[in-house]
């Protein structure tokens, strides 16, 4: 296998591994009504459960496991964490209340840390500055492809067999995943001359925070990330709770209709966001990051108007909307993360990635549900099975906010990558 296929083939296992640590995700949003009946809870425990039980775990853990994928074996990490995670999941299906069910996401959130830091850092490592936004698009196209197994899986599985039959035929895929990657992928550090593993010695952990704190632009997209998942979080994990309720849509309609949109929406938005970046903005991160600021504006816009009773008189309108808003959202994933990849020295690059994913996880995935949840609790006496719609309409603005602070970023990027990484494109290591 020559360097050029072994690269194309190393970005279809990482795409794949990381559909699947999205697939239980999707699938537990699809069926948190039928979980809800099931064991008796309110919207409240279900943003619990699909919130800050989850991501706690998920973020914090994150750091060590980067601090791992820093100095060690990359491979290793995301096979060992693929297998711990999927077995977790298939457990789903055994619980019995929602302590049991609690406890088991805490593993599934363990196990899934290992995925998004070692994997970015991979990437970074065999790919140039010019072709990473091209790479970090397709790998993120992971996450189209886990939103459409996930909705489909997930919604057919459900309405046929029952949830937990669903979580644990969805959690198969992700063994035979993880001995793939131990058996087929090579870590580039193993092939690295004497001399340049000693020029890339890993800093200490307190190098690597002055350096991340000092960037500003690192700081301001912490923020807009923080930020987008937080409101993100909040309105994707009960949109298939709200068509359920307001529009009355089967789980495995819905799973169909959310395969296409964020399937096709995202695949396209994705490659559109990584092909631009590639044929017009290259080596221009300060462009990519104006680019992104707009996007979120058009993103958020799109993604209000299925909530809006006017707006959304029937599913198939708030289907339509939602499809527009999905590409616009896909495109900026892939050019966000390859200008952390460049911002970063090479030994920096996976603790960026987990801290991002600290914060994003344990304010967005962690509060969001569950902020909307509440919302819709509190809602619920006075606007009855429709509380849900307004608690989500009422997240739609905050993305306005996001977008500043990728404009904020926009202003500083270019001198940050000047000074922390001047000769990087010398540094990209042979597969």
């Amino acid at each position: 296998m020559t360097n050029s296929q072994y690269k194309k083939y190393l970005l279809i296992i990482l795409l794949m591994v990381l559909a699947f640590n999205y697939v239980d995700r999707i699938a537990l949003g699809l069926v948190l009504q039928d979980i809800k009946v099931d064991l008796a809870l309110s919207d409240t425990q279900l943003g619990f459960l699909s919130g800050i039980g989850f991501a706690l775990f998920y973020s914090v853990m994150g750091i060590p496991i980067a601090r791992w994928a820093d100095r060690g074996n990359r491979v290793t990490i995301i096979g060992v964490t693929t297998a711990l995670w999927s077995a977790a999941v298939m457990l789903c299906g055994m619980a019995g209340s929602l302590l049991q069910l609690i406890l088991i996401r805490i593993v599934v959130g363990v196990g899934e840390a290992g995925c998004v830091p070692p994997a970015n850092s991979l990437i970074a490592d065999s790919f140039t500055r010019a072709e990473r936004p091209r790479a970090a698009s397709v790998y993120m196209l992971g996450t189209t492809v886990g939103l459409v197994i996930g909705y489909l899986a997930g919604g057919w599985l459900n309405e046929l067999y029952g949830w937990r039959a669903m979580f644990i035929i969805i959690g198969l895929p992700g063994l035979a995943l993880s001995a793939l990657v131990g058996f087929s992928l090579r870590e580039p550090r193993r092939i690295q001359s004497q001399a340049v593993a000693q020029s890339l010695a890993q800093p200490s952990l307190k190098d690597v925070c002055v350096t991340l704190w000092t960037s500003a632009t690192f700081r301001h997209m912490l923020y807009a990330s923080s930020l987008m998942s937080f409101f993100g979080y909040a309105i994707m994990q009960w949109t298939p709770a709200f068509f359920v309720r307001s529009f009355g849509v089967t789980s495995g309609a819905l799973g169909t209709w959310f395969a296409l949109i964020y399937g096709v929406g995202g695949i396209l938005g994705t490659y559109l966001g990584g092909e631009w970046v590639t044929h017009f903005a290259a080596h221009n991160e300060r462009l990519q990051l104006k680019a992104m600021a707009i996007e979120i504006v058009i993103f958020a816009t799109l993604g209000a108007f299925p909530r809006l009773s006017s707006l959304a008189p029937n599913e198939y309108w708030a289907f339509g909307w939602l499809g527009l808003s999905a590409v616009a959202g896909a495109m900026i994933y892939g050019p966000m993360l390859a200008v952390i990849q460049t911002l970063m020295p090479p030994r920096m690059r996976a603790m960026s990635i987990a801290i991002l994913t600290l914060f994003a996880n344990l304010i967005g995935v962690g509060l969001g549900p569950l902020a909307a949840g509440a919302l819709s609790d509190a809602l619920r006496p006075s606007l009855g099975e429709e509380s849900l719609r307004y608690a989500l309409l009422a997240a739609s603005p905050g993305y306005l906010w996001v977008s500043w602070h990728f404009w904020k970023a926009s202003r500083t990027a270019m001198s940050d990558i000047a000074g922390t990484q001047p000769d990087q494109d010398l540094r990209v290591m042979a597969v």
